[in-house]
């Protein structure tokens, strides 16, 4: 999600480029006090999609179309917990769907009546580029405005999919990645993914229990026609499946992690189980440095042949080395 903003200076900018949705289909105009004020009293229902908005458009959603200064100042700082709000007239939500920029998360605040829809956000959102163009072509009113709320909503909450989808992937190929030769790349990038999964959900979470207080009747949509619950409960159902499938993520990662940490220990433990063959080998001939280099009267008279070189020198470094090796053998070093 792109940092908190709102208040940037908007001093030579001219009126910011929209998307609308009305009764005569799909198309951009420039929002504006002039704009918003013709679509209010055009008197039919429609959607309009605000993209990048700064203290000026706020200004207009606040005395144009008459939000309540609390719904105002919610949707100003992003970064909010997804939520229902229901005012007077109106309902203000907070819900987030995929996108695939850093945090792979887009925040998209609602305000919703039964005259319009604005949906105000700051991260592309490639959702809405698919309902869009399904009412380009439209030459009819909407008829049913909850069904364009529950597309947009269904539309954001089934973004998630394609990137769990890629996630699931992924894990799959560092699971096999790791098997062959573990690095410390895979390791950073399994805790970046757990990162991105914490991210999400602290993002559906909340967003779970927002639609399953609706469900249970703790919060109200206006101009619910009878049925339409069933496509909320369709979005309800969708968000246990995300939240299931960040939950089992997360543990493939972490089991992930333990595969890396089981690699990466094996192999020092073969590197160890070299250098104790190394330092077994060398350890007879430092015992025979060091006993030659000894002045002992013994060594000195009795050592005078090839023959008595062999027996007391190379000899016993020989059964000392046999005896190591026999010892690891036993034991399974080998």
């Amino acid at each position: 999600m792109a940092e908190d903003s709102t208040h940037a200076p908007s001093s030579a900018r001219g009126p910011r480029a929209c998307h609308v949705v009305h009764d005569r289909g799909s198309a951009e105009i420039q929002f504006s006090r002039e704009s918003t004020a013709d679509l209010l009293a055009s008197g039919g229902f429609f959607w309009l999609d605000l993209d990048q908005p700064d203290a000026d458009d706020f200004e207009i959603l606040r005395e144009v179309f008459g939000f309540h200064p609390l719904a105002v100042e919610d949707s100003e700082h992003f970064d909010q917990r997804a939520k229902i709000d229901d005012y007077d007239d109106f309902v203000f939500l907070v819900v987030y769907g995929a996108s695939p920029d850093e945090d792979r998360l887009v925040e998209v605040h609602c305000f919703y009546s039964e005259r319009f829809l604005v949906t105000v956000h700051r991260d592309d959102c490639p959702a809405f580029a698919d309902i869009r163009r399904r009412y380009q072509k439209r030459d009819e009113a909407i008829d049913r405005p909850s069904l364009l709320l529950y597309r947009i909503v269904d539309g954001l909450v089934d973004s998630f999919f394609p990137i769990l989808a890629d996630f699931d992937d992924r894990i799959d190929e560092l699971e096999d990645e790791i098997f062959r030769q573990a690095t410390d790349k895979q390791l950073q990038e399994i805790f970046a993914m757990k990162r991105l999964l914490v991210g999400m959900r602290k993002a559906v979470s909340p967003q779970r229990d927002a639609f399953a207080g609706l469900m249970g009747g703790v919060a109200e949509l206006p101009g619910l026609a009878e049925g339409d619950e069933r496509y909320f409960r369709d979005v309800y159902d969708h968000l246990i499946r995300i939240s299931d499938l960040i939950d089992s993520y997360r543990d493939l990662l972490s089991s992930a992690m333990d595969v890396y940490l089981s690699t990466v220990s094996n192999r020092l433990n073969a590197v160890m189980k070299q250098l104790a063959v190394i330092a077994t080998i060398f350890l007879p001939l430092a015992w025979l440095t060091g006993f030659f280099g000894q002045n002992f009267g013994y060594l000195v008279r009795s050592i005078g042949s090839w023959e008595a070189f062999v027996g007391i020198g190379v000899g016993t470094e020989l059964v000392a080395l046999a005896i190591l090796l026999v010892f690891f053998w036993r034991r399974g070093w080998f």
